[in-house]
């Protein structure tokens, strides 16, 4: 269906329009709770422009949710969202379409999004922002952003913890994985893309320059501590959860991976280095039951010898987000009480 969903403030109506060019359906009608009388639901079918259309006047709201009732020619009834919007919100009875007129405005603290060119590995970075109302210049930053949230309720975590008074308020910024084995495996393209495009980018956005706080699971942890490593001045602390760190002595079952040797030859690097200038504040986390917690171990070791103030907590968990997520507090919420103070 070709459909066009819009509002006109300046007529103080709202205006709805489902294509029907074969007419398949008897009737329409809008399901809403903004106010809108019972009388005025009822959508017009328009045999010149082969499609239903209601303009009801606009109701004292910003944005209406709603569903739209068709009537089938066999008498069926159903309720579906707008399949011409796709805008949509959940709620407690399924999702709705959702329709933000021209005043409609959201909260400065909501999240925003950011797409991003990254030339040097030929694409494009999401990075979805969750701020605070408060000004503030601290960044956490975290790779696999949105599985994070979605799967380890990571945004609960800092809006918790910034209302309970246990860490700083700060922006969290969810970067999309995209190309993920390609780009988290060690890969110098990807380091750049994050250092001089993202990071100055995110500067102007959040008016700020401190180093940011940077955090990763599995691969995404590898992709943090090889940026670090590259441009140490980046980075104020790190959050390495079940990091990829593979050896070959350790992780040979890992070697059908296609990127294995690109990380082997980084690890490698780490472990031969005497020294790191300048070190910043890591804390890895690993599950008991995890195949990567020797490998952590190792890194751990090296990173304390290398001058890194380091922290290695095995909790009683798996390679998954629900281990990750419980990891969190204390031992996330510890390196942001050190790094921000």
């Amino acid at each position: 269906m070709d459909q066009a969903v819009g509002a006109a403030s300046r007529t103080d109506v709202v205006s709805f329009r489902l294509d029907d060019a074969d007419r398949h359906l008897t009737g329409v009608r809008l399901v809403q709770e903004v106010g809108i009388p019972g009388d005025l639901l009822d959508f017009r079918y328009d045999d010149a422009d082969r499609a239903w259309h209601l303009r009801p006047p606009r109701p004292p709201v910003w944005r209406m949710e709603y569903r739209l009732e068709l009537r089938h020619a066999d008498g069926r009834t159903e309720t579906v969202g707008d399949p011409g919007n796709p805008r949509r919100v959940g709620g407690a009875f399924g999702d709705k379409s959702v329709l933000e007129l021209p005043d409609y405005r959201e909260p400065a603290w909501l999240r925003r999004e950011l797409v991003l060119p990254a030339p040097a590995v030929k694409a494009e970075i999401t990075a979805r922002i969750w701020s605070p109302a408060a000004p503030t210049g601290h960044v956490l930053l975290a790779h696999d952003g949105p599985e994070y949230d979605r799967l380890a309720a990571l945004s609960h975590y800092s809006a918790a913890m910034v209302g309970a008074g246990r860490v700083p308020a700060h922006h969290l910024v969810l970067l999309a994985p995209g190309e993920r084995n390609e780009w988290y495996s060690a890969n110098p393209r990807y380091s750049w893309s994050v250092v001089a495009d993202l990071l100055p980018r995110l500067y102007a956005e959040l008016d700020t320059h401190e180093p940011v706080v940077a955090m990763g699971a599995s691969l995404g942890g590898l992709a943090m501590l090889h940026a670090q490593r590259r441009y140490p001045a980046a980075f104020g602390g790190l959050f390495l959860q079940s990091g990829s760190f593979f050896v070959p002595r350790l992780d040979r079952q890992e070697s059908g991976f296609r990127r294995y040797l690109r990380i082997v030859r980084f690890i490698g690097k780490v472990h031969r280095a005497t020294e790191w200038a300048p070190p910043v504040p890591t804390v890895l986390t690993c599950g008991l039951a995890e195949e990567n917690l020797h490998n952590n171990r190792e890194m751990a070791q090296i990173l304390r010898r290398q001058g890194y103030p380091v922290w290695l907590h095995e909790v009683p968990d798996a390679h998954n987000y629900t281990g990750w997520r419980d990891a969190f507090d204390p031992y996330l919420t510890d390196l942001l009480q050190r790094v921000w103070g």
